[in-house]
C-alpha cells in the first residue's frame, strides 16, 4: 500500500522532504559512528541523509523499496541506491550504523520486530541504530500509505527479545516546515549480545 503511494508521489515526497534541516537529529547520531564508518540508509527516500553523510566522509549503502525514490535519490546523491525491502536488505559485512529515518514506520506492527531484527542483524555489536515513528499507538492509513506509531511503551515492548538496547529516546516537532505540530518518538539503539 505505501509502497503505491511512493511510486505515484515519488517527484512531490522528493520535493518536500529533500531540504528539510535535520542537523538536530544528525547531531545526537553521528557522534555514537565512528570516523569514515559504514551507514547503512534504510528506506532512503530522496537520499537527503545518504549525501549528507557521504560529504562528511562517511562510507553509504542506502536502499529504498520504491523504484522511483531509488532513481531520484542516485541522481541527487550520485551513490548507487539499491533497490529492495527491508527484509531483502543484505550487508556483505556488518555495518557501524544504520539510519532509518521516517521510514520502519510503513511496516505493519505484527512484522516489525522481525524487520528490526533482520536490519540488527546487519549491524555490528555495539553499533547504532536510529530510528523514528510517529508518536502514538496502533496503526494507521492515511492517503494510502499505512503507518505503525509507537509511544516510549510500545518502543519498548518491540524491542523485548531483540539484541537492541535503547541508549537514548526523545519525542520532536516534525521538522518539514509547516508540520511542527506532529509528534515524532526518536530512538538511538544500541546492538548488544544477544
Amino acid at each position: 500500500m505505501s509502497l503505491d503511494y511512493y511510486q505515484r508521489q515519488a517527484a512531490q515526497f522528493y520535493q518536500s522532504t529533500v531540504s528539510v534541516d535535520m542537523t538536530p537529529l544528525y547531531d545526537r547520531f553521528l557522534p555514537r559512528v565512528p570516523t569514515g564508518g559504514h551507514i547503512v540508509d534504510a528506506g532512503c527516500g530522496s537520499g537527503r541523509d545518504s549525501l549528507h553523510f557521504s560529504h562528511l566522509g562517511y562510507k553509504i549503502t542506502a536502499f529504498d523499496a520504491s523504484p522511483a525514490l531509488v532513481k531520484l535519490a542516485g541522481r541527487h546523491t550520485g551513490l548507487p541506491v539499491v533497490q529492495c525491502r527491508f527484509e531483502e536488505f543484505k550487508a556483505p559485512t556488518p555495518v557501524d550504523a544504520i539510519w532509518a529515518c521516517a521510514s520502519l514506520l510503513h511496516v505493519p506492527h505484527a512484522d516489525l520486530a522481525s524487520v528490526m531484527a533482520h536490519l540488527a542483524a546487519q549491524l555490528k555489536l555495539g553499533g547504532v541504530f536510529y530510528c523514528s515513528f510517529k508518536y502514538g499507538q496502533g496503526e494507521s492509513s492515511r492517503e494510502g500509505r499505512h503507518f505503525t506509531n509507537l509511544d516510549e511503551n510500545e518502543l519498548k515492548q518491540l524491542l523485548n527479545g531483540l539484541p537492541l538496547h535503547i541508549a537514548e529516546q526523545w519525542q520532536t516537532g516534525d521538522l518539514r516546515p509547516g508540520r511542527e505540530q506532529e509528534a515524532w518518538l526518536n530512538a538511538l539503539l544500541i546492538k548488544v549480545a544477544p
